[in-house]
C-alpha cells in the first residue's frame, strides 16, 4: 500500500463517484470548507498496486484541550461490500502510519476517524487490532435516517406515518408556504432553536462559509428553504445536495400549531426529487428505544417520513500521547453535562 497526497479534484470525486457508502463529508467542497475556516488539511489516497482503493479527507482540529488530525466520515473505500476484512485491515494499516507521522509533525496527541463502516462486531475488532479505541463523544451523525425519495409522491406520502401525513396535508390547508431563502432569513431562528433546545450552535460564518464553499464546486451545492404562514418565519433548513443525496444538515423552528416544520421538509422531498435525487438523508437520529435522549422527539419526527436507519460505527481514536486521556476526560465530562 502506498500513501500519496490527491490535489486534483477530478480524481477525488471520481473515486467517489463510484463508491456508494459516502457523505457530503468526504466531497472535495467540504474540504475547501474546511481550509477556508482556516483549518489544515489533507487529502490522503491509498493506492493498492497503483489503484486507489481509499481516500481520506483528514482535517487539523486545534482545540485548547490539545489538536488533533479528524477524518469526518471516512476513510472511503472502494468495493467496500466485496473487500474482504484483510483487505480494510491493509488499507487502515497503510493509513494509519502516515496519520501518525502527520501527527507527530503537527503535534496532535490523537487521530480521530468517524469510520465509513457499517456498525459491526468484525469492524470493531479490525479497528480494535490497530489501537484504535471508542471516542467519547460523537462528532457526526452516526445513526442517520435515511429516506428513498425514487417512489412517487403519492407513494411516499402513503409510506409517512399517518400522523405525519395528515400534518403535511393540514400544513397545505393552512396555507404555509415553503420558498428558497437567506442566511440572514434563516439565522436568527437558527439562534433562537439554539436557546430554547440547549445545545452547543454553529456561527454566522460557519454557516455562510458552508453556503459557499457547496455553492462553489459543481458537483455539490447548498441551499436555504423556509416555511412561512403570512409573511412570518415559522421553520427553515440548510440542506446540502451532493451526489444522489440530499441532506438535512442545519434545522430550526419556533414553536407553534402550524405544522410548517412538515410542510418544510414535505416541500425539500419535493424539490429533491425535481433535481433527480434518489436519496434524503434527514441526518442524525437516536435509537428508538431511547426516549429520554434530547433529540427523542425530533427523531421521532423525521422517522415519520419513513425511511431506514444507516448505522455507522462511532467515532473511533488512535491514542498517540498522554495528553490524549486529558482530553478524554474533558469531552466526557461536556457529554455528562449535555445530557447525551
Amino acid at each position: 500500500m502506498l500513501i500519496q497526497e490527491i490535489d486534483n479534484k477530478t480524481i477525488w470525486e471520481g473515486f467517489l463517484d463510484d463508491v456508494a457508502q459516502k457523505t457530503f463529508l468526504q466531497s472535495w467542497s467540504w474540504g475547501e470548507f474546511n481550509r477556508a475556516m482556516g483549518e489544515k488539511i489533507w487529502r490522503l489516497g491509498v493506492y493498492d498496486d497503483q489503484e486507489l482503493a481509499a481516500l481520506a479527507l483528514v482535517v487539523k482540529v486545534s482545540a485548547r484541550r490539545g489538536n488533533f488530525l479528524f477524518i469526518p466520515h471516512g476513510p472511503v473505500m472502494r468495493n467496500l461490500e466485496i473487500e474482504t476484512g484483510n483487505e480494510r485491515f491493509e488499507i487502515m494499516d497503510a493509513l494509519r502510519g502516515e496519520l501518525k507521522n502527520i501527527a507527530r509533525q503537527e503535534n496532535c496527541s490523537f487521530v480521530r476517524i468517524s469510520p465509513m463502516l457499517e456498525d459491526s462486531e468484525e469492524n470493531r475488532m479490525l479497528l480494535g487490532q490497530l489501537g484504535f479505541v471508542s471516542a467519547p463523544m460523537h462528532m457526526h451523525a452516526e445513526l442517520t435516517w435515511l429516506l428513498d425519495i425514487s417512489p412517487g409522491e403519492d407513494e411516499l406520502l402513503q409510506g409517512m406515518r399517518k400522523t405525519t401525513r395528515n400534518l403535511v396535508r393540514r400544513g397545505e390547508r393552512d396555507g404555509v408556504q415553503v420558498t428558497k431563502g437567506r442566511l440572514d432569513e434563516f439565522y436568527p431562528l437558527f439562534e433562537e432553536t439554539v436557546a430554547r433546545q440547549g445545545f452547543v450552535g454553529f456561527s454566522n460564518k460557519y454557516l455562510s462559509q458552508e453556503l459557499i464553499s457547496f455553492n462553489q464546486e459543481e458537483e455539490t451545492s447548498a441551499q436555504i428553504f423556509l416555511a412561512k404562514k403570512e409573511g412570518k418565519i415559522l421553520a427553515g433548513a440548510l440542506v446540502v445536495f451532493y451526489d444522489d443525496t440530499m441532506y438535512y444538515h442545519h434545522g430550526a423552528s419556533l414553536h407553534s400549531s402550524v405544522p410548517a416544520a412538515y410542510s418544510l421538509q414535505w416541500e425539500i422531498i419535493k424539490e429533491a426529487r425535481r433535481r433527480k435525487t434518489k436519496y434524503y438523508n434527514f441526518w442524525g437520529v437516536v435509537p428508538e428505544s431511547d426516549t429520554k435522549h434530547p433529540w427523542w422527539g425530533l427523531s421521532l419526527f423525521k422517522r415519520g417520513f419513513g425511511g431506514r436507519e444507516w448505522n455507522l460505527m462511532h467515532a473511533q481514536d488512535l491514542p498517540l500521547s498522554w495528553k490524549y486521556y486529558l482530553s478524554w476526560t474533558i469531552e466526557r465530562v461536556r457529554k455528562w453535562r449535555r445530557g447525551y
